[in-house]
């Protein structure tokens, strides 16, 4: 086949719909073997920002991105009209989820529209958002064949979900294995042949919904574990004298059958905070309730209100008036190590306190600015004044660059919902689990 032999000779121009934290990694990796690549993304600023070799994602160092931007290897767009000439198109947009938490399937809709404007015979179309099983063949592939075109037989259409972990130095987007499902046994053959290029491992399955199923299990089997601990933290409060950090560590001693997860402020980030409620919206479809499923998201959404009440409990015991308190963050950002927020824990619970509180101040070094509605915080210098100034120092992301012992030695009080304070010696140290 004609899309085979340019696949192989890595002369297929390769289409990047969607340039975020899946779609720019995605366009570097595939750049770096030969292949021409033309991003797509609605956002001026980030089209601006790539064309001038500039990366604004943590994992793509503008070192780097502006090589292969200076050999016209990536070039980014506004518009769907070069889709026409690419031969593989990679969809990389959003899917979130509504304020009922329904599925949010609009990107790959519209993206879908545009795309079939264009679509040609010999053309690959890959579906990489994270979504619901389905997808791709009840909702993308009606659209794409409304050219008369069919999928198998005149264009392929396969689903590969994205493995993506923010921050992570040993896995990325070329040493992670790849899923993938195509709609026919051609489209997966194709996709299984373009993905091999570039990642070290490719995993072909029967069809889109096992691809897409495979997805979501990974991510909902991170939330209930991590739901089971934050539960457990809970518990041991109420019990007041189990540290549910020591549990884990004498637990993890195991060899075997056990993996550590560790209780925290809530969960953050795309996936495992939507995946949940995509599957479950999914099942009902189906006359079935995913019981288990839906209360460990519970759970953990609840978390950062679980932080606020063990908040003001400590400032009942210590004697501090919650309306004239200040507190200072540590850490906005979702997790450790990365410049991340999207439905960060942290700002969740910022938000809940807002009204409460006298004043917030925050520090994060990956984090320099962030929105509350209308209002604008900015990360203040971590000193030895500004931790003093505050009733209570409120950790809620461990960075790695944080010093332990200065925040606890130039702090009154301290509600540390990461262990990044290790000292359980101290008074003045409270945990999501018991007080130290």
């Amino acid at each position: 086949m004609d899309l085979q032999n340019k696949i192989l000779k890595r002369t297929a121009k390769i289409g990047i719909v969607g340039l975020g934290y899946v779609g720019l990694p995605l366009a570097v990796e595939i750049a770096k073997v030969g292949y021409h690549v033309l991003g797509i993304d609605v956002d001026k600023s980030k089209v601006t920002s790539i064309n001038l070799g500039k990366s604004f994602i943590e994992d793509v160092s503008s070192k780097e991105l502006s090589p292969l931007v200076a050999a016209k290897k990536v070039i980014a767009y506004e518009n769907y009209k070069i889709c026409g000439k690419c031969d593989i198109i990679n969809i990389c947009v959003p899917t979130p989820f509504t304020k009922s938490k329904d599925p949010d399937v609009s990107y790959i809709v519209d993206s879908g529209k545009e795309i079939a404007k264009y679509l040609r015979k010999e053309q690959l179309i890959i579906l990489r958002s994270t979504t619901y099983p389905e997808t791709t063949e009840k909702v993308l592939l009606p659209v794409l064949e409304k050219t008369g075109l069919k999928a198998g037989k005149d264009f392929y259409l396969s689903f590969v979900p994205e493995r993506i972990d923010p921050g992570n130095k040993i896995f990325n987007t070329k040493t992670t294995p790849v899923v993938v499902g195509g709609v026919t046994k051609t489209c997966t053959k194709l996709s299984e042949l373009f993905y091999a290029q570039f990642v070290d491992k490719v995993v072909a399955v029967s069809n889109p919904r096992v691809a897409e199923m495979s997805k979501l299990l990974e991510n909902i089997f991170r939330s209930v574990n991590i739901a089971l601990v934050n539960e457990l933290a809970l518990m041991c409060e109420r019990m007041g004298n189990i540290d549910i950090w020591e549990v884990i560590n004498a637990a993890k001693s195991k060899p075997f059958g056990y993996m550590p997860f560790y209780p925290g402020p809530g969960i953050g980030g795309h996936c495992i905070l939507i995946d949940p409620y995509y599957l479950a919206w999914k099942a009902r479809e189906y006359d079935f309730h995913s019981n288990f499923i839906e209360l460990a998201a519970q759970v953990n959404e609840n978390m950062p209100f679980k932080v606020v009440d063990r908040l003001f409990e400590i400032f009942g015991e210590n004697c501090v008036c919650s309306k004239g308190a200040s507190l200072f963050i540590i850490g906005a950002a979702f997790k450790k190590n990365v410049e991340d927020t999207r439905h960060s824990p942290a700002i969740k619970v910022m938000e809940l306190l807002i009204d409460k509180v006298k004043k917030i101040s925050y520090n994060d070094p990956y984090v320099p600015m962030f929105k509350i509605e209308n209002k604008v915080f900015k990360s203040v210098p971590l000193t030895a004044e500004a931790l003093k100034k505050a009733d209570c120092v409120l950790i809620l992301t461990d960075h790695n660059k944080y010093d332990a012992n200065f925040i606890l030695n130039h702090s009154r009080l301290i509600l540390d919902t990461r262990n990044l304070i290790k000292n359980r010696t101290s008074k003045k140290v409270y945990t999501l689990g018991n007080k130290s």
